[in-house]
């Protein structure tokens, strides 16, 4: 297995978020343009608010945010934005959290996995596509056609443990 660490995903001492957000956002703007679809500046608020941490946010923790900004969102305004950052395979949903967490593979089908720390609550995410291909082996093995994967490992980081 060869999975290559993401500067996007690790909490570093020294880490520059700033970073992350920018980067999230050229990549989602980007990612639209390509697919003719809108980031209106909602969505974009969103996602800019998915990415200012490593740790998951629930929709209505993002909902407070918002309306912190001054936006009279409510609960299926923010539903909405965080299906369509889904769809185009902007952020991720840790259905273990019901949270959600930026991609750091933006706009790229990709097996996904999520490490999360249990202590602190920072998630980083793995593309090994060995562990997709194994459950998927797994499943056919039994007679099953895998259509979607969930990985979520909780644990400790580097840093917790």
């Amino acid at each position: 297995m060869s999975v290559a660490a993401n500067p996007l995903t690790l909490p570093f001492p020294q880490h520059d978020h700033s970073h992350c957000i920018r980067t999230a956002l050229e990549s989602a703007d980007a990612v639209c343009a390509a697919r003719g679809v809108r980031l209106t500046p909602l969505r974009r608020r969103v996602l800019e608010l998915v990415w200012q941490g490593h740790a998951p946010v629930g929709a209505y923790a993002l909902l407070e945010k918002l309306k912190g900004d001054g936006h009279s969102a409510a609960p299926p305004t923010v539903y909405r934005a965080l299906e369509f950052l889904m769809a185009q395979g902007l952020v991720h949903r840790l259905a273990s959290l019901n949270a959600f967490v930026g991609c750091v593979h933006p706009g790229e089908p990709h097996a996904h996995q999520h490490l999360i720390c249990r202590k602190c609550q920072t998630v980083i995410e793995i593309a090994d596509a060995g562990i997709a291909a194994r459950a998927r082996e797994a499943g056919e093995g039994m007679g099953f056609i895998v259509e979607s994967q969930t990985v979520e490992l909780v644990g400790l980081c580097q840093a917790c443990r």
